[in-house]
């Protein structure tokens, strides 16, 4: 048993992790006054949330899915606040991937990435463009094989949910629909009977590749989108429409247990039928402004309403929204949390890893139960056979984007990059994976004074989960682009349904840009933790009681707290104990791998606590080793490493890979220690050791790549930049990229790479520096991947494009003029010549990626435990 929660008012043990426990009778302790004395220089911040109310529980849905049992036995349901598995609460992590957009080769490895960063679910578009661009010429073979991507997923573990369209959007040329389709002038998104015919055989090809693998058929694919941003209303459209295509949804065979529709831009929402999923975005690179923004809603908690304002209407922050959540009760489930942002031709925008992190205790606090992140893949564009691809002004879209890059700065880029982004994500992922059931059932409560609008930073943001005296604070300091103020002094003061706990019992500076959740009467081992200033992330299970992990939050002491009468012994490697008003609590303990604070309860149970630095926790990744050569029980471990991180399955053994660009040098820590080393394919070499870890180093050797590259033709004078039309939603019309053809006055290199490149590294990168406005990556008149200027460092992986050409690949930068009306985010000005323009190549170089593998054993294992998904 890892923890056991607190009675509520009404005196009913709770489910915990899928066993009824006996709820512990645990006095609390609770200060009856606020006194604080702080220096006179010092304002307090207190931050007052009324979670007082009896527990309610939650209510049956209305909602009427498809089969919920699978052949295996195993069920899924949903009720008023949250999924349900097997019976017991579920918070799935839902990360998008368009397998169209991603070489079928290295699908299975990116797969993997996301499940070690803690992804539960994959969702897909089905882009009907990508396989019927020539009406009745039907493609699903190579990257559009759908099936096999299915199959992989299934293999690893993961659930699928599919975004059928038949109209996605998703930067897709037309919003996915073939220009045929659309050359026939039908009604579309609406009943029209000759367009729902072609909707009818559009989804009976998705449902003949997918076949067998349901749910209910022992398959992983638990749920389907319908339509998406739908708010067409008028005879055959609204909720008609949407109940039409769920019709022909299941009557081609798509029988699952959830069916969802995106619940933002005025969305329509049929009761019963579906359940919606919303969203939100760091900015907002479709708005028309080439200036800041003001700051997104996403960095405020939700209260009052589920949708997005920069999601309302496509146009912007200032859209009007209406707000669906009120029409059925249904729980608050996410599928577009931006993980990045594709930027647009006018306005390129540069993500930074808290914008994306820093959601995540705003969404969660504001009562999401379904975290899912748009992109959490990035890839690029297929050949189209008559077009190119993506959406762009010249086809009646809004914006221009990359031709084929869809990189979207993604936690993995276009090319595997795994991001710091991925690592910040994962620390809150795999909080969701192991605590997730914990979390789901509790409910949300706003503290007594909130900010008055998104731009208002003068008010700190919290929010509070709880179930009965447990649950968790969410507090967030950051704001995208915008400076917050630091909260001096801080303390939280929560009142509970059976008196009033401050968290942590002496203020706290919390540090402008910080943000986290804090447990508090959380138990554990018998023990009950009345709270800690640092955010829980993971647990491993052992013999001597369970060892929780925590993440230190930079700028905040680490501080623990418990209930004196549950602590028969207290052991910590660092730090002051004391013992106070019912409380022994440990203060200023030094976070690390090698930190602990091993408590015995008062009945004996045990839990051990270990804090990582901020930045142990986004490196640490679970692996599971065998405890002895030729076979034996396999353990939890935590490898801590700053390379790139998976594990990959060979003829069913399993191998850890690391990965390193740029150099050859690997090091990683194991914890707890191993019993038996692990194989390396290349020398590990022990460089310490303590009763708590093991540390590795190897060397993979160094590899000099000479790259030859050449000037073919000078940049010339670049034309003004032209304003494509306005549309309804937008005041004005933005700039307009230019089109496929090279233009006469871009500037050309030359690239050839050096023989036997891909000899040793497991991928080369070309590291390309520049200024310009878009620069272009060709195979002779090929283009095969490209870049709207933004500042930053372009790398692209060359593994994937050798066949194409025999290391010889071309390189085009078009100029960018001084006064060309696009937003940029630069921390350095481009340096602009005499003609008012920027073309230069200021570096070209190869970076090759060193590859450690590590394996264990023959009956090694390693990887995220889950629950696999037969592959029929």
């Amino acid at each position: 048993m890892f923890f056991a929660l607190l009675k509520d008012s009404t005196g009913l043990a709770r489910s915990v992790r899928g066993r009824r426990v006996a709820a512990l009778a645990v006095p609390f302790i609770f200060l009856s006054g606020f006194r604080i004395t702080t220096s006179a220089a010092q304002v307090l911040t207190a931050i007052r949330i009324d979670a007082s109310q009896p527990y309610s529980e939650p209510g049956a849905a209305r909602y009427e899915g498809g089969t919920s049992k699978s052949v295996s036995g195993s069920t899924l349901a949903v009720n008023s606040r949250y999924f349900v598995r097997d019976g017991k609460p579920w918070l799935p992590v839902v990360g998008e991937f368009h397998y169209a957009r991603y070489p079928e080769s290295r699908w299975e490895e990116e797969i993997l990435k996301m499940k070690a960063g803690g992804i539960d679910v994959v969702a897909s578009y089905v882009f009907w463009i990508h396989h019927e661009e020539i009406e009745g010429q039907f493609d699903w073979q190579g990257q559009r094989d759908l099936r096999r991507f299915v199959q992989l997923c299934a293999k690893h573990g993961m659930y699928v949910e599919l975004r059928i369209g038949p109209w996605d959007h998703g930067e897709v040329r037309n919003g996915g629909f073939p220009d045929w389709l659309l050359k026939k002038q039908l009604k579309t998104r609406v009943n029209d009977p000759v367009y729902l015919s072609y909707v009818r055989r559009w989804y009976g090809q998705i449902a003949q590749q997918v076949r067998g693998l349901m749910w209910k058929d022992g398959g992983p694919i638990i749920g389907i989108q319908l339509e998406n941003e739908y708010s067409q209303r008028g005879p055959g459209a609204g909720e008609a429409h949407i109940l039409e295509l769920k019709k022909l949804a299941v009557a081609a065979g798509f029988d699952v247990p959830y069916y969802f529709v995106t619940g933002w831009d005025q969305a329509v929402v049929p009761h019963d039928a579906v359940i919606p999923v919303y969203g939100g975005y760091p900015d907002a690179p479709w708005d028309a402004s080439t200036a800041k923004l003001p700051p997104s809603e996403v960095y405020a908690f939700r209260f009052h309403s589920r949708v997005a304002s920069n999601m309302g209407v496509i146009g912007g922050a200032s859209a009007a929204v209406e707000d669906t959540s009120a029409q059925a009760p249904l729980p608050y489930l996410t599928a577009e949390i931006g993980g990045g942002l594709q930027n647009t031709y006018h306005r390129r925008l540069v993500v930074h890893p808290d914008d994306i992190a820093a959601m995540f205790p705003v969404m969660l606090g504001s009562g999401v139960n379904l975290y899912g992140t748009y992109m959490f893949q990035g890839g690029e564009n297929p050949e189209g056979k008559l077009s190119t691809l993506q959406e762009s002004q010249a086809t009646g879209y809004p914006n221009d984007v990359p031709i084929k890059s869809y990189d979207f700065q993604a936690p993995l880029g276009e090319f595997g990059r795994e991001r710091e982004s991925f690592r910040k994500m994962k620390v809150f992922q795999y909080f969701l994976n192991d605590f997730g059931d914990y979390l789901a059932p509790m409910m949300v409560h706003a503290p007594d004074q909130q900010p008055a609008n998104p731009s208002d930073l003068s008010v700190p943001r919290a929010s509070l989960r709880s179930r009965g005296d447990s649950g968790f604070i969410f507090f967030n300091n950051y704001v995208r682009n915008y400076e917050t103020p630091a909260r001096s002094a801080a303390q939280f003061e929560v009142r509970l349904p059976h008196g009033t706990v401050r968290v942590p019992s002496r203020p706290v500076d919390i540090p402008a840009g910080a943000y986290f959740i804090w447990p508090f009467n959380l138990h554990a081992g018998g023990v009950n933790i009345r709270y800690s200033t640092a955010q829980l992330f993971t647990r491993i299970a052992g013999d001597g009681g369970d060892t929780l992990y925590f993440a230190a939050i930079p700028g905040i002491p680490v501080e623990f707290a418990f209930d004196s009468d549950t602590v028969g012994s207290l052991q910590s490697s660092s730090g002051k104990t004391s013992h106070d008003a019912g409380l022994v609590t440990v203060s200023e303990l030094r976070p690390g791998v090698d930190s602990f604070v091993d408590v015995t309860g008062s009945k004996g149970g045990k839990v051990h606590l270990v804090v990582l630095t901020g930045r142990e926790a986004e490196d640490a990744w679970k692996v599971q080793f065998a405890s002895k050569s030729g076979g034996g029980r396999v353990s939890d471990h935590l490898l801590i490493t700053a390379d790139d991180f998976f594990v990959d399955q060979d003829g069913g053994k399993q191998r850890v890979v690391l990965r390193s660009r740029g150099e050859s040098n690997f090091a990683f820590t194991i914890t707890p220690p191993l019993t038996l080393a692990p194989h390396g394919n290349v020398p590990l070499v022990q460089a310490d050791a303590t009763a708590r870890m093991v540390r590795f180093t190897a060397d993979a050797g160094e590899r000099d790549l000479e790259l030859k590259y050449r000037l073919v033709k000078p940049a010339g004078d670049a034309p003004p930049v032209k304003l494509g039309p306005a549309p309804a939603w937008r005041p004005q019309g933005v700039a307009m990229a230019p089109g496929i053809a090279e233009p006469p006055y871009a500037a050309r290199w030359s690239i050839e790479l050096p023989p036997n490149v891909f000899n040793g590294p497991s991928d080369v990168f070309l590291q390309v520096e520049y200024q310009g406005d878009l620069a272009r990556f060709t195979a002779g008149d090929r283009l095969l991947t490209d870049n709207f200027y933004d500042g930053q460092t372009w790398s692209i992986g060359l593994r994937r494009f050798l066949e194409l050409k025999d290391g010889s690949f071309g390189l085009t930068i078009v100029p960018l003029r001084r006064d060309a009306p696009v937003y940029f985010e630069f921390q350095e000005a481009p340096a602009f010549g005499a003609n008012g323009q920027a073309a230069v190549l200021q570096s070209l170089r190869l970076v090759p990626e060193y590859e450690l593998v590590l394996t264990g054993g023959d009956n090694q294992s390693a990887g995220r435990s889950r629950r696999a998904a037969p592959s029929p």
